[in-house]
Order: C-alpha cells, then structure tokens, then sequence
C-alpha cells in the first residue's frame, strides 16, 4: 500500500510539474550569463519568474519586456535578506514550485596565499546561499508534494582544478548537499538536481580569460584556447546548452531524475 501511494504521489507530481506555464520560479544570479539564458528558456514557457540578485537595476533590464517577472534585490549570503527576498516572492506570484540556484563567484589565488575573507566569500556566494535559498523553497514544495530544485554547479563539483580551491570546494558541496537533499525529499515529490558546465561563455569566464592575460601575457586567444582545451570538442559551452538542461529538468519527463550531477562539459567529465 506505501508503494502504491509513492506511486500515486509521484504521478501527482508529474501532472503538477507537466507544464512551466504560470508556474513560479526562482532564480538567482539572474540578470546575465547563465542565469539570464535560464531566465529566458522559462520566459518562453510561460512561467512566473522571480528574478533574483544583487543589483535591482540589472534585474530590471534583464526583465524588462518579459510578461510573467518580478525582481528582488538579495545578498543570497544573508539569510535575512533571502528569507525576506523569499516572502516578497511569494507575495507577487505566490508559492514556489521551482527553483533554480545559479548565484556564483569564482576567486583565483594561490592555495598558499589565500586569506580567509577569500575562503569564506566563496563558501558564502557558492555554498551557504544554496543552503538558504533551499530551506526557504522547501517550505512551500513539502506541503505541495510537488517540486524541483536544480542546483547549479560546475565541473568543479566533480573535480580538481588548481588556483580555484575554495570555488571547488564550494561547488563539492552543493553537490553533496544536493544529493543528500535528493534523498530526503525523494517521498514528497521533490526533485532535486545539480547541473554541472564547463567553462561556459560567459562573463565569469571572460574574468578568468582576462587573468590568464594579465598574470601570463598571452593574447585573447590563446586565454581562450587554453580554457576550451579542457573541453574534448574543443570549444567553450554556451549558456543556452546550460538553460536547456535547466528546463528538461523542470519537465515531467525528469521525474525520476534526482540527486544527479549532469555534466554540460563536452565530454570532459565522464
């Protein structure tokens, strides 16, 4: 009989989650890169976006012209400010049924010489603001017995990369608390998933180019080169492959997919 009521439970679910159309959505980090692409995949879905960030004023741009957004100005770091950025959500399009946690920095140094704010700016942008933003969309998806969380990551949750230690660090754990959230939300018809890109062509990735330029003299192209090298197909991911994930994972097709880390790399994590 639990069986037969998980069942039921998860088919209620995917009725729930069939269409994006009016659902309410939250994303942070949402006003460029893979944030905006993301925002722009829902947007032709017709879902309800609560756009979230730090400037108000490049929300608003990244807004403007979009038929179903709100946006709220939040330091994911603060959980002050996201529990009351959550509650003004909430106020405009009502509870939440997808979010997707996209808020990220990446802070080149030295292991040696890294120096503790460095440590905990990245453990606060990368990590703390999942555990945050998390805690506040679960609240309203338990009850509805409906829900997805998607996390995203890097290919730094799966692996080494020098120079970034504490952005790698980070990442591991909003995998691990990705999984671990998986499997205590798997009985209340949440899904919860982390995405995993490459070096993406965004301006993240434009700062870490412009660094290879500065500290080793080599021009734009071979920055370049030298990042998308990482990538078996030789190129960088674009945001759009990123949001594409993204959305397949909002759809019912993805109702069996949960505590994953889907690497959009080009082959470069296995």
């Amino acid at each position: 009989m639990l069986k037969d009521a998980n069942i039921d439970a998860i088919g209620n679910t995917v009725e729930g989650i069939m269409s994006l159309k009016d659902k309410h959505v939250v994303v942070t980090g949402a006003s460029k890169g893979i944030g905006a692409a993301i925002v722009d995949a829902l947007a032709a879905e017709g879902a309800k976006i609560t756009l979230m960030g730090r400037s108000l004023a490049g929300l608003e741009q990244k807004a403007e012209g979009l038929a179903q957004a709100q946006c709220v100005a939040v330091d994911v770091m603060d959980p002050e400010a996201v529990s009351t950025g959550f509650a003004k959500a909430r106020e405009g399009f009502g509870t939440i049924d997808v979010l997707i946690n996209n808020a990220g920095q990446a802070a080149t140094a030295p292991f040696h010489k890294m120096d503790h704010g460095t440590w905990r700016q990245m453990m606060g942008v990368n990590l703390d603001s999942v555990f945050f933003c998390c805690q506040e969309a679960i609240a309203d998806m338990r009850p509805a017995k409906a829900g997805r969380i998607i996390n995203i990551a890097s290919t730094a949750a799966l692996k080494g990369y020098g120079y970034v230690s504490a952005y790698v660090a980070a990442k591991h754990g909003v995998l691990g608390l990705t999984r671990a959230l998986a499997l205590e939300t798997a009985q209340h018809g949440i899904t919860v998933n982390a995405v995993c890109p490459g070096y993406t062509e965004t301006e993240l990735v434009r700062d870490s180019i412009k660094t290879i330029m500065d500290k080793t003299g080599r021009s734009e192209d071979e920055a370049r080169a030298e990042l998308a090298k990482s990538n078996p197909q030789g190129r960088l991911i674009q945001p759009e492959e990123v949001a594409d994930t993204v959305l397949w994972l909002c759809r019912a097709n993805s109702a069996s997919i949960t505590g994953q880390a889907i690497a959009v790399a080009g082959g470069e994590v296995m």
